[in-house]
């Protein structure tokens, strides 16, 4: 019976929304994370009557026969809400207030893109992730550093002994995009291009729609957990009805078996 089948693939697309779900929920603490969502769309439709159709010579079938064959999975969007604020009082910690992404130069030479501004010191003095993936543009910190200060504008300066002013070391750029839910998420909370995100747009924090830097904090997950938690148990039930349509099924068709 062709309901069976519709509701197998009920099954599957609540197993694949449970999963973006738990995802969400295991990455409440981790900076700057975005929210995913499960898209789903109907699967094709069996035409047995076409709507329109004539039903004699002078009437014609006002609704048509169409039956579902089930529902799919196309696509999981995230959500790329402004998280909240969370001071941290570390120089390095820097937080995009607004649109846009910080440009990391991976090991293979290839550029991912990151909101987590969770920076640190490698042996070389160049400012990297916590995985040690670099900053692009680099900077890099000189002997002697007494204080770092980075504006909102992403001019770095920092305050060398013995010499009364600041150097500048260099400036942030901000990378944005016309389609940031098209970019791919590849873990380690960095984001690589697609052909659907664009190309990245450069530019000066602050200026042309780019957000500003905030030194000394970090942008929170987005992810609403009583969201989360009513998403987990709407997919629950749809789970629990969708297992019931195939029960349902299966006592119809031993009662087929028993009475023909």
């Amino acid at each position: 019976m062709e309901a069976l089948w519709v509701a197998k693939t009920g099954l599957d697309a609540q197993q694949k929304r449970m999963s973006v779900v738990a995802n969400n929920l295991a990455n409440v603490n981790t900076t700057a994370f975005k929210q995913g969502r499960a898209v789903f769309e109907d699967l094709i439709y069996q035409n047995r009557a076409q709507a329109g159709g004539a039903t004699s010579q002078d009437t014609e079938n006002p609704t048509g026969l169409n039956m579902g064959t089930g529902v799919r999975v196309v696509g999981t969007e995230k959500n790329f809400a402004q998280g909240a604020s969370l001071e941290t009082g570390n120089p390095l910690d820097v937080m995009v207030q607004g649109r846009g992404f910080f440009q990391i130069l991976l090991p293979d030479g290839n550029l991912a893109y990151t909101r987590d501004g969770s920076f640190r010191i490698d042996s070389e003095g160049r400012v990297v992730t916590s995985n040690g993936f670099e900053l692009n543009p680099s900077i890099t910190l000189p002997d002697g550093v007494q204080s770092i200060t980075i504006a909102g504008d992403g001019t770095v300066q920092a305050q060398l002994a013995g010499q009364p002013e600041p150097v500048t070391l260099g400036s942030l750029q901000l990378a944005d995009f016309i389609n940031p839910a098209g970019l791919q998420p590849r873990g380690q909370n960095l984001y690589e291009e697609t052909a659907a995100s664009g190309s990245p747009q450069l530019g000066t924090p602050g200026l042309d729609g780019l957000g500003s830097l905030v030194q000394g904090s970090l942008e929170s997950s987005n992810v609403n957990v009583v969201e989360e938690l009513v998403s987990m148990i709407e997919t629950q039930r749809a789970y629990e009805m969708n297992s019931k349509a195939i029960a349902v099924t299966d006592q119809m068709l031993q009662y087929l078996n028993n009475n023909l």
